[in-house]
């Protein structure tokens, strides 16, 4: 937590709850003048983000109501353009545009960045801007999946802020491929010693009349 998280996070009312709650003095550093800025992503964020296969994404629209959508795609599909910008390609969907319209009527948007099996949380503030993919094609061909995916407009997000987590209540889960890799092993091993049983049985004599 910094100083950039919390001048957007830490509003009067949370001040107050903090107060309250006996917690303010033990985040009153954050607020202080000389705390690190994290208004700009490190190799560790950087590198983070980019082994990602999802984040969550919240953003409120002209009603003031807030929405929250899952953007997925292989590991890499969110480019980490400068330690000031990040960028996807918005792919095809339903056309229902809640999050593009949201972003239309207010670029600020929330992420997080999960790491399940190992418990880490990466929350990250940016204003986020819309572009067709017509208006940049050598950045939509850098962020397209390839394949059969279509992509219909591009996002650039501007980090204002970012802020590690606690991994207190983060649960493990783990995708298949992650299961698979750890198992693999076991598979290997499990191979080696039906071949060495198959070679014991051929190798054994045979019954005598």
């Amino acid at each position: 937590m910094t100083r950039a998280f919390a001048a957007i996070a830490f509003t009067p009312e949370t001040l107050a709850l903090q107060e309250a709650d006996g917690s303010a003095r033990g985040y009153a550093p954050f607020l202080a003048p000389e705390a690190e800025p994290n208004d700009a992503l490190g190799p560790v964020e950087a590198a983070f983000i980019q082994d990602r296969d999802g984040f969550y994404q919240a953003s409120v629209n002209s009603a003031g109501w807030p929405y929250v959508q899952f953007r997925g795609g292989a590991p890499g599909f969110v480019h980490v353009l400068s330690g000031e910008e990040i960028a996807w390609a918005d792919l095809r969907g339903n056309r229902q545009h809640l999050s593009a319209g949201n972003i239309a009527h207010d670029p600020r948007v929330s992420l997080f960045f999960m790491d399940y099996p190992n418990r880490r949380r990466l929350k990250l503030w940016a204003e986020a801007r819309l572009i067709r993919a017509e208006e940049d094609p050598a950045l939509a061909e850098r962020l397209s999946p390839g394949g059969r995916a279509r992509v219909q407009r591009l996002v650039r997000a501007r980090v204002r802020a970012f802020d590690w987590n606690c991994p207190q209540h983060i649960p493990q889960r783990f995708t298949t491929a992650e299961i698979a890799e750890a198992i693999a092993p076991l598979h290997a091993r499990i191979a080696e010693l039906e071949a060495e049983a198959a070679a014991l049985r051929a190798d054994a004599p045979g019954p005598q009349g």
